[in-house]
């Protein structure tokens, strides 16, 4: 394994947020052999959040049972937008310590920190006291935050104070969006590790790839997979510190072990690059959607199934309508609990928990536009019938 940071933090860090399933439950099974084998062969970042339903439970019973605490360093965050006080963050840092199973978090983020005007209302309201006296009393290690915004957003904060860490969205199609390559070299210069997140887009620059970009990938001589392309192409900046990948089987896990022992800095060459800027305009033209599926929008209180929606709608365009409309039948009309697009009732709050800014309500006007047409309205007529 490659180590970057005066901490020696691996290069391939572990996103927990998808960790396998047995139906509605955890394979803790498999989440330990999994756990212990990222171990074994040199992983010792693990990110997790206290919004991920069950993580930092599972997490730490595992943790706990196999004893690996003192071979790893524990990524965690602080949802600050529930607490009005210190009081309350308190609270739930206490509780996290409890789910963990440990005395400290190596790494603690403010969980998506959107801009220096929240980070100042924090300030005033004690949060960054607060954070000091745990770094002094050694429960907290390093303080970082997580960002999905823009770049001139992302400098902001980042001078703001003088932080361990950060955590943004990067890969080859945000290099100028987000914080964006100048975000990330920005924070590299300052000295300040950068956590990658969504290096794969959540999963779309893997799966359902246009023809265009396939092609592309073909055409070269490397014979590498598209997440290959996507990790070497941020392994090859020296800026990036970890990449956070959720790898929820062991054949994600070797293949990502193997990449990361594999690669070097300032190694992609002009012809990558190349094959890479091809694959990467070919996406860019049938994507109309630009959501990764993090679910922070969720839950709708009207039932909408917002990241589904959107993600039908990509495939009816990167694949084909027929595959979007049945893939948005199945999930949204053919349930017991309906939640298609026409749900929305325009409240907005979904739009105020959007990492990537999307004009949600807009969007779901044109997936119902898309796909609840005189054939979506028979099946679920009949599919009512029926049950």
């Amino acid at each position: 394994m490659n180590y970057r940071t005066d901490d020696n933090l691996s290069i391939l860090g572990f996103g927990c947020m998808r960790f396998p399933r047995k139906g509605s439950f955890f394979d803790v099974e498999e989440i330990k052999k999994e756990l212990l084998h990222a171990i074994d062969n040199g992983i010792n970042y693990f990110d997790m959040a206290y919004t991920y339903p069950g993580i930092e439970d599972v997490f730490g019973r595992v943790m706990e049972e196999c004893g690996f605490r003192d071979k790893i360093n524990i990524a965690t965050k602080l949802p600050h937008h529930m607490m009005n006080d210190v009081t309350e963050m308190q609270k739930h840092f206490d509780e996290q310590l409890r789910r963990l199973r440990t005395d400290h978090v190596d790494y603690y983020l403010m969980h998506m920190l959107p801009d220096l005007k929240t980070w100042n209302e924090l300030i005033n309201r004690g949060a960054l006291t607060w954070l000091k006296g745990l770094k002094k009393s050694g429960k907290i290690r390093k303080i970082g935050f997580s960002f999905h915004g823009n770049t001139n957003l992302f400098l902001e904060l980042l001078n703001a104070y003088d932080w361990d860490f950060c955590q943004v969205q990067y890969n080859y199609i945000d290099e100028t969006s987000q914080a964006g390559r100048k975000g990330v070299e920005e924070a590299f210069a300052k000295g300040i590790p950068v956590i990658i997140m969504e290096p794969l887009k959540g999963g779309r620059l893997v799966k359902n790839l246009p023809k265009g970009a396939v092609d592309a990938f073909n055409s070269s001589n490397r014979n590498y997979s598209p997440a290959e392309w996507a990790l070497r192409w941020l392994w090859d900046q020296e800026a990036v510190s970890v990449i956070l990948s959720g790898m929820n089987s062991m054949e994600m896990l070797d293949e990502n072990i193997r990449i990361a022992n594999e690669v070097s800095i300032n190694t992609f060459t002009p012809d990558d690059q190349a094959v890479l800027d091809k694959a990467k305009a070919a996406i860019n033209k049938k994507i109309k959607i630009p959501c990764t599926g993090c679910a922070y929008c969720m839950p709708c209180p009207f039932g909408v199934d917002i990241p589904g929606s959107f993600h039908c709608l990509n495939t009816s365009y990167t694949d084909n309508y027929y595959v979007g409309i049945k893939e948005y039948l199945m999930c949204t009309a053919m349930k017991t609990q309906k939640s298609n697009a026409s749900l929305c009732r325009e409240c907005g709050r979904c739009e105020s928990h959007c990492p990537q800014s999307i004009s949600i309500r807009k969007e779901l006007k044109r997936v119902k536009k898309r796909f609840e047409n005189p054939i979506f309205h028979m099946v679920e007529f009949f599919y009512n019938k029926k049950h």
